[in-house]
């Protein structure tokens, strides 16, 4: 008998996951949104993957734009994950106006104070269920300095972790 969507999201809240913007830019324009399921695949080459709803109204964005910059939120950063997953009411480019940018090797924007950037070039696009899986070798990282504390999700909510004094 097969699991049903409930059950299986239920479960899923039940692990913690690492909070990332997803951004991109270029010929296409700027675009980003909110995403717990990123992953690494491989480091060599060194490729993350991340999965993108593919009802977002940035995923063509990113297919033209072929970039991507994976961005781990630090705690105080929690704000900016509202306002990329859509919950403020802005949109667009208009989400860059919050939190401060800049970029690595790509052009996709890099978030200032972030835990980490992974600054990537995208390799392949799989469609699977309501889902897009992206992959991406990485072309930049930057560490996050002075970030002691990181934006976690779990139990359907906002969760902080950090070094131990």
């Amino acid at each position: 008998m097969p699991v049903e969507r409930k059950e299986f999201r239920d479960a899923m809240a039940r692990l913690c996951a690492a909070v990332n913007i997803i951004t991109t830019d270029g010929p296409a324009g700027r675009a980003g949104f909110t995403a717990s399921a990123m992953c690494s695949v491989t480091d060599s080459p060194p490729t993350l993957l991340v999965c993108m709803n593919k009802g977002v109204s940035s995923a063509e964005t990113f297919r033209q734009n072929g970039v991507l910059c994976v961005n781990t939120l630090a705690a105080e950063q929690q704000e900016l994950s509202g306002i990329f997953a859509g919950f403020t009411g802005v949109d667009g480019a208009a989400r860059f106006e919050s939190g401060g940018w800049s970029s690595l090797a790509t052009g996709a924007p890099a978030l200032d104070g972030a835990m980490v950037a992974f600054d990537g070039r995208i390799t392949d696009m799989v469609e699977k269920g309501t889902h897009l899986v992206v992959f991406a070798e990485i072309e930049a990282i930057r560490l996050g300095e002075g970030v002691d504390a990181a934006l976690l999700y779990f139990a359907r909510d906002y969760r902080r972790v950090g070094v131990a004094a």
